[in-house]
């Protein structure tokens, strides 16, 4: 069995002491900034409850997390205690984490901002003093290239933005990133040379290909989606076979919805049988070519109990 954790002595007694509003707000008056204590009103401290923590780590936090009103309004700032009795080389990434965490379950809530959470640590081990940084760049290897990552803008790769001759440049990120930014704006006919060209190239995996035209066929908008995957088959020699499975899909799918109609209102009654092993033999194709099972049963209509026997004698 595994041994569970528990806090030690110097987290509980801590713990139990700066539950106390009172005593939290002498706390406080003590090791806050001024331009931080300056913003806040200590009379409305208010002890988190612990559901407020990330779940997954609050058997291994010694904090405290307080709400505070402020002159900017109520659930501006936080201020969150961790009580160390020993020293931890990483305890700036865990303060860091602590407050993201606090910052996920104030949005959970309702709030439609990132609230300020300003962590303190509270330190009282043998040795003296405080040997680690309490800033989280301190925590990587490379601090300057943190520091670049972290305190500026994340790369924002906006294909929506980019022109289309720019994207057929992008080698084998090029069909993707096409038909990303056009799959809710345009008809995807409007698109076939394109898509012929980068087939040409030779890039990309019959895999790759199947799922792409599996997800245009799902999402996008073209008007008629056999013909045009069959059109492009006829133009990409070497992922015709793959193309060709999709469109035969798509040709058996309009079938079997013209057979389920028929049956609701008693017609073409004894063609199912063919239908259904005709549906099979596409789905073995389907499959063999690389196609995921929930796809091939979206197509074919084939319940679980049939994708199972089509390998069977």
């Amino acid at each position: 069995m595994s041994k569970k954790f528990t806090p030690t002595p110097h987290d509980s007694v801590f713990k139990q002491f700066l539950s106390e509003k009172e005593t939290a707000q002498d706390f406080f008056d003590i090791w806050l900034p001024d331009e931080i204590k300056a913003l806040c009103d200590l009379d409305s401290l208010k002890v988190e409850s612990s559901s407020f923590i990330d779940s997954d780590m609050k058997n291994y936090q010694s904090d405290i997390l307080y709400s505070v009103s402020t002159k900017k309004g109520s659930g501006y700032i936080y201020v969150l205690i961790e009580a160390q009795s020993s020293p931890d080389k990483l305890i700036a990434w865990r303060l860091m984490r602590y407050s993201m965490a606090a910052m996920q379950k104030h949005l959970d809530v309702g709030h439609k901002e990132l609230p300020l959470v300003f962590p303190i640590l509270f330190y009282s081990g043998e040795q003296t003093p405080h040997p680690y940084s309490t800033h989280w760049f301190d925590c990587f290897r490379d601090r300057k290239l943190a520091e670049n990552i972290y305190t500026n803008p994340f790369k924002l790769a906006d294909v929506t933005t980019l022109d289309d001759g720019e994207i057929m440049k992008h080698k084998r990120m090029a069909l993707l990133t096409l038909i990303q930014k056009h799959i809710r704006r345009r008809d995807m006919t409007e698109l076939m040379n394109e898509i012929v060209t980068l087939l040409s190239y030779n890039y990309y995996t019959d895999n790759q290909v199947i799922t792409l035209f599996n997800y245009l066929i799902q999402e996008g908008n073209a008007q008629k989606p056999m013909e045009f995957i069959t059109e492009i088959a006829k133009q990409s020699e070497k992922h015709e076979g793959a193309l060709m499975t999709i469109a035969q899909a798509l040709r058996q799918e309009g079938k079997i919805e013209g057979i389920q109609e028929g049956i609701q209102i008693g017609e073409q009654n004894g063609m199912q049988k063919g239908e259904k092993q005709a549906s099979m033999k596409i789905a073995r194709q389907m499959l063999e070519s690389g196609m995921d099972r929930q796809s091939v049963m979206k197509f074919t209509g084939l319940n679980d109990d049939e994708m199972s026997n089509l390998f069977k004698d």
